[in-house]
C-alpha cells in the first residue's frame, strides 16, 4: 500500500492512526468527521445460508447470513471506507482548482480509491477479504479493482472515470443499513 501526503488530507490520517494505534471504534473515529453524513437504521437479523439472496452480488449475500456481531463490525468497517472516499471529493475539488487535467483527476482518484480499499481490508478477517479479492480477479483481473486504464476503456473519458472511482455499491451499503450523504464539495 502506498499512501502520499496528497491521497489522503491531513484531517483524516490522523483519524485512522487513531483508529490503529489506540484501538478507537472505527465508526465513532468516522461520525467525528464533520463533513458529510451517515445514516444508519437497525441491521436485519441474519438469514438461514440456505435462505435464497435476491441478488447476484456475493458480498450481499455473505453480509445476510453474517451472524449480528459480525454484522455490527461490517458496518462500521463501510462507515470508515465512506470517510475515506469523501477525501476524495476534496482531492476533486483541489486539482480542479489547480488546473489539472481530466486525466490526472481521474488517475489520482482511482489510486485513492483502492488505496481506501486496502485500508479498509486490513481492518476486516481474511475471509472477508478473500471474498472481496476474488470477486475483484474474477471480474477485473486485478484483486483490488479496476485500474484508471480499465475504467477508460469502459465509460471512454476521463471524466466518466471519475465518477466511477467516487460511486459505492448502494446493494452493500442498504444491506448494512446505511443510507450515505456525501459531503457537499
Amino acid at each position: 500500500m502506498r499512501l502520499s501526503p496528497s491521497r489522503f488530507s491531513r484531517a483524516l490520517l490522523p483519524l485512522f492512526a487513531a483508529v490503529a494505534l489506540l484501538g478507537v471504534d472505527a465508526a465513532s473515529a468516522a461520525a467525528c468527521d464533520p463533513c458529510g453524513s451517515v445514516i444508519t437504521a437497525p441491521l436485519a437479523a441474519p438469514v438461514a445460508a440456505d435462505d435464497p439472496c435476491p441478488s447476484t452480488d456475493p458480498v450481499v449475500c455473505r453480509i445476510r447470513v453474517m451472524p449480528m456481531d459480525e454484522k455490527v463490525e461490517a458496518q462500521r468497517t463501510r462507515m470508515a471506507y465512506h470517510g475515506l472516499l469523501e477525501d476524495m471529493h476534496r482531492t476533486e475539488a483541489d486539482l480542479r482548482a489547480t488546473g489539472a487535467s481530466e486525466e490526472t483527476i481521474a488517475r489520482e482518484l482511482v489510486d485513492m480509491r483502492n488505496d481506501a480499499k486496502e485500508i479498509t481490508r486490513a481492518g476486516m478477517s481474511p475471509e472477508e477479504v478473500a471474498l472481496l479479492e476474488q470477486r475483484n480477479q474474477e471480474k477485473y483481473g486485478n484483486p483490488v479493482g479496476p485500474t484508471a486504464d480499465q475504467l477508460y476503456l469502459k465509460y471512454g473519458s476521463w471524466e466518466q472515470v471519475s465518477a466511477a472511482s467516487m460511486r459505492t455499491s448502494s446493494a452493500v451499503d442498504h444491506e448494512l443499513s446505511l443510507e450515505y450523504l456525501p459531503c457537499p464539495v
